[in-house]
């Protein structure tokens, strides 16, 4: 059974500049928990098109285009000096705008994950709302669906609450 996830946050932080940081994946280990230990193991990139449409933010700026392969590993719990692997493939990117990425190995039967930026003034700030959009399902079926009750659930609503809180101290740093 697949599951759903959405969150947004708004950042005092141009569209072109926040999207440019997600699209880095070197920034992705300082958005998860220290205790995961997350590492980015290999990057296989293939660079972003560039168009008088989609024009990259930044000259020369890191991207992860689509058909860039991501490998990390993590800690799946906390204290557990086991890690995982976990390979994201790009599959769609649009400058400024989303991307989407997939798991092709990692804990999960499937996978997908779209960040999405967009402009926005709030309290005549300007700004930019980064959302997300997970769809996931995990493996064995019936009991998936009990651990996905049970913990993945709320592991998943505690990473991004974590990110939450990062993401304006790691922007205000870069």
């Amino acid at each position: 059974m697949r599951h759903n996830f959405q969150t947004e946050q708004w950042l005092p932080y141009s569209r072109e500049r926040l999207f440019a940081f997600f699209a880095d994946p070197a920034n992705l280990p300082p958005l998860m928990p220290s205790w995961q230990r997350v590492r980015v193991e290999q990057v296989k990139f293939v660079s972003p098109p560039e168009s008088p449409h989609s024009p990259s933010p930044v000259p020369g700026a890191v991207a992860a285009g689509v058909g860039s392969l991501i490998t990390i590993s993590f800690r799946p719990i906390p204290l557990l000096p086991l890690r995982l692997k976990w390979d994201a493939y790009i599959a769609e990117f649009q400058w400024n705008d989303f991307f989407c990425d997939e798991q092709r190995r990692g804990p999960f039967r499937y996978f997908h994950h779209c960040h999405r930026v967009r402009e926005e003034i709030r309290e005549g700030a300007s700004g930019a709302v980064v959302s997300d959009v997970l769809e996931y399902e995990l493996p064995m079926g019936p009991l998936g669906g009990l651990l996905n009750w049970l913990a993945m659930k709320r592991q998943i609503r505690a990473l991004f609450a974590y990110r939450r809180r990062m993401l304006p101290l790691l922007l205000s740093r870069s």
